[in-house]
């Protein structure tokens, strides 16, 4: 096993309807309004197929990362929104949208990515069980986040 390489699943449960999520879903350059974690995004100019940006993410830990994240397929009518991730951490993250009835949507995150910078390299074994807390802590403050957010809008 790689102790270096992570897969991560979060389901949201949210009080709005499913193309009201993907828009605020799809619009990466807001995240850092209603998602604490993420502390910026700088957009890059879009290249063949789809939008770039660099965004810098920080939790409970004393670290940043920070990724470019290249869009790989955007697809409303499927509720798909996929990047490519590289930089700190490489690989991928998904976002599906479905409805689930009365104005309710689950939105699924998945992904899975190698950490590529040393120091979170060296301490992999350690510290593994608490990156992924830190993970878990920023999706739980990312659904509140964007809950809060749908219901403002």
């Amino acid at each position: 096993m790689d102790r270096n390489h992570y897969r991560f699943r979060s389901l949201w449960t949210l009080p709005a309807p499913a193309p009201a999520v993907y828009r605020a879903l799809e619009r990466v350059e807001d995240y850092p309004r209603w998602w604490p974690q993420v502390k910026e995004v700088t957009r890059l100019a879009d290249t063949a197929g789809g939008g770039a940006g660099i965004l810098r993410i920080r939790s409970v830990l004393p670290f940043s990362l920070v990724a470019t994240v290249r869009e790989t397929r955007r697809d409303p009518a499927a509720g798909i929104l996929e990047v490519a991730l590289s930089g700190d951490i490489d690989g991928w993250a998904r976002w599906t949208v479905v409805p689930r009835g009365s104005g309710t949507t689950l939105a699924r995150y998945d992904q899975e990515v190698d950490v590529r910078t040393p120091l979170l390299r060296r301490l992999a074994r350690p510290g593994r069980p608490v990156f992924r807390a830190n993970h878990a802590l920023m999706m739980r403050a990312g659904r509140r986040g964007l809950a809060a957010h749908l219901q403002a809008v």
